[in-house]
């Protein structure tokens, strides 16, 4: 079992795997492909900016497990194919009850601009970046830059842009938006805490 599920992961079938998902997310439908045991590989989020081309998707394998690891992919469409760009991988961590916005960073790569399209400097190539956004129960939807998604049962995302270099990937805005579509907290650019947690620190000092 343990073979198999690192086959999935590191090996060839990662393309079709990834691929697989991104037609689901584009399709609206569940990220998870139904032919992956859950208990081997969980497709835990899945986001792709069609705009931007641009992809993520957060896979745990064996959750449950006290091997439990988690890896984060990012893909591009490049050349009319959803293509595996790079990602990372770390011990699993244990969910954390949030009582509005949490977001922790999940790193980025380089576009294949970069080596696929040798006339275009690596400074030229722009940055796919990520995040993992952690969501309170009040939660509905949540915006990142222009873009709303809707808050999944789990009550975490991944979330995922490009951007250029010269802006070194900055996150963008994140914004959480109750059932009646009122904000309910927002987290800058270079935010560490969002403003629901700076106005109940003020309330409490």
């Amino acid at each position: 079992m343990r073979a198999w599920g690192e086959a999935v992961l590191m090996g060839p079938r990662v393309e079709r795997l990834l691929r697989g998902v991104v037609r689901r997310v584009l399709a609206r439908g569940e990220p998870h492909p139904w032919w992956l045991p859950r208990r081997v590989l969980t497709v835990v989020s899945a986001d792709v900016d069609i705009t931007a081309g641009v992809g993520e998707i957060w896979i745990v394998w064996r959750p449950k497990s006290p091997r439990m690891r988690e890896h984060i992919a990012l893909v591009e469409r490049y050349d009319e194919q959803w293509r595996h760009v790079g990602g990372g991988g770390c011990p699993g961590d244990d969910p954390v009850d949030v009582d509005v916005l949490d977001v922790c960073s999940g790193g980025g790569v380089l576009s294949l601009t970069r080596s696929l399209d040798p006339p275009h400097s690596m400074t030229m190539a722009p940055l796919i970046s990520c995040a993992k956004v952690r969501l309170g129960r009040d939660v509905a939807h949540v915006l990142v830059g222009g873009r709303r998604i809707a808050v999944p049962e789990q009550r975490m995302l991944i979330a995922v842009w490009a951007s250029s270099q010269i802006s070194r990937g900055v996150r963008p805005v994140v914004v959480a938006l109750g059932r009646d579509g009122a904000e309910l907290s927002r987290l800058g650019p270079r935010d560490s805490l969002d403003t629901y947690t700076w106005a109940r620190l003020r309330e409490e000092s």
